[in-house]
């Protein structure tokens, strides 16, 4: 296939265009995401090759290229070429922060390239870096299981898989365009009835972004038992002491919040190697009710919110160009959730953190909302890192730290 026959973006790479398209230069690195992988003890360069051939061969989005000389008409096609697949090696020397800072250019290469990492007897590590138009972390899982499960079983990943050109046909469908314009209507009616409420500048540099990043055993025993109290998801009883910091600092009872929607909520579509993340808004009201009040609160108007996660951002910006007094986002969230990790010898981070424990670290990226926090579970510890512009490193601990206190004080 060549750019003549290129066709439209699914909604998630273009949700990914829309914050990068107008990034300069200096800043074209921070789509990108760097992860390393462990590999099995003794296992041959020659059999990573192999694998990562394989997955290739699987799934479309590692050989789609990108026509982006038409900003507002982005187009995709995949890849005819069948160039031998090149695997360097060699020592760790922050390989994965170097690659990482390599931007691709999406029209003219594959957006991701890999390194082994060497050691005696063999390699014992994977750096796998990818442009995350191409994969999100739920797709990044993916990718991982099955590099060790062709590496363990060879010929494992035969079957073709779906890609997201495929899923932009069907995005933009009968059924797909009725669900579009479902989506513009809830941005609409949300954007009509939400408040101005924004945290105050409380930073030292206009425009500095800051990074703060909480974990605490103890919060994820308390979020857990407060969710089971309110029969609601571990994320909704985190994101309820979250709303209810930054309300408090708002000085306002209701809040648009911005969450992050996996979309992956079709079969078919689930474990497809793309970016389907979108935000999605919701309203939050009453975030001074008790907090398992507001953990219900949360958890349905975030289901609500996620039935119209596959939207048109282009649609989107013009609704807010129409709508001059549409408030922007009190704060985002987004709880990350993956795979299940089945490998033997794969599991998650297990940490001897106790809690609350706050660091700061210099952004690799910049992009999105204001204010974002993203939790997870990692090992045994509630881990939310919270990324904020022009609030300050102060304002960003004592979010972090009333986040951490609230949970608490509802186990």
């Amino acid at each position: 296939m060549q750019p003549t026959d290129a066709g439209p973006l699914s909604l998630g790479q273009l949700s990914v265009w829309h914050d990068i398209r107008d990034l300069p230069p200096s800043r074209r690195h921070e789509p990108n995401n760097a992860a390393e992988w462990n590999l099995p003890p003794g296992t041959a360069p020659d059999a990573v090759r192999a694998a990562l051939a394989s997955l290739v061969r699987r799934h479309p989005s590692l050989r789609t290229r990108y026509d982006l000389r038409d900003p507002d008409a982005p187009r995709q096609w995949v890849s005819a070429e069948t160039a031998p697949l090149v695997l360097p090696a060699g020592p760790a020397d922050d390989a994965a922060a170097a690659l990482a800072g390599e931007p691709f250019d999406l029209g003219r290469q594959d957006g991701w390239q890999a390194r082994l990492i060497t050691g005696q007897p063999g390699p014992q590590r994977l750096v796998f870096v990818k442009h995350h138009i191409l994969a999100d972390a739920w797709a990044q899982e993916v990718l991982r299981r099955e590099l060790l499960r062709e590496i363990a079983a060879p010929g494992s990943l035969s079957t073709p898989a779906p890609g997201p050109a495929d899923l932009a046909a069907e995005q933009h469908g009968p059924t797909g365009l009725r669900r579009q314009r479902a989506a513009l209507d809830h941005w609409a009616r949300l954007l009509g009835r939400a408040p101005a409420a924004r945290l105050p500048n409380t930073g030292d540099t206009a425009g500095e972004v800051v990074q703060a990043t909480l974990r605490s055993a103890p919060a994820l025993t308390a979020a857990r038992a407060l969710a089971a109290r309110a029969d609601v998801s571990l994320a909704s009883a985190v994101m309820a002491a979250y709303v209810r910091a930054v309300a408090r600092r708002c000085d306002s009872d209701a809040l648009l919040v911005h969450l992050m929607s996996a979309n992956r909520f079709s079969g078919r579509w689930k474990d497809t190697v793309t970016s389907m993340n979108q935000w999605v808004p919701t309203l939050v009201e009453g975030a001074g009710a008790d907090l398992t009040t507001l953990a219900r609160i949360v958890h349905w108007n975030s289901l609500r919110a996620v039935r119209h996660g596959m939207h048109d951002v282009t649609a989107v910006a013009a609704l807010r160009l129409r709508t001059p007094r549409a408030p922007e986002p009190a704060c985002a969230f987004n709880h990350v959730a993956l795979p299940p990790k089945d490998e033997p010898g794969m599991t998650a981070h297990t940490g001897d953190w106790t809690g609350p424990a706050v660091s700061f670290e210099t952004p690799f990226t910049t992009i999105g909302p204001r204010c974002y926090a993203r939790s997870q579970e990692d090992g045994h510890c509630l881990t939310v890192r919270l990324t904020a512009r022009d609030v300050g490193r102060e304002q960003c601990a004592a979010l972090l730290g009333e986040l951490h206190d609230t949970v608490l004080s509802a186990a």
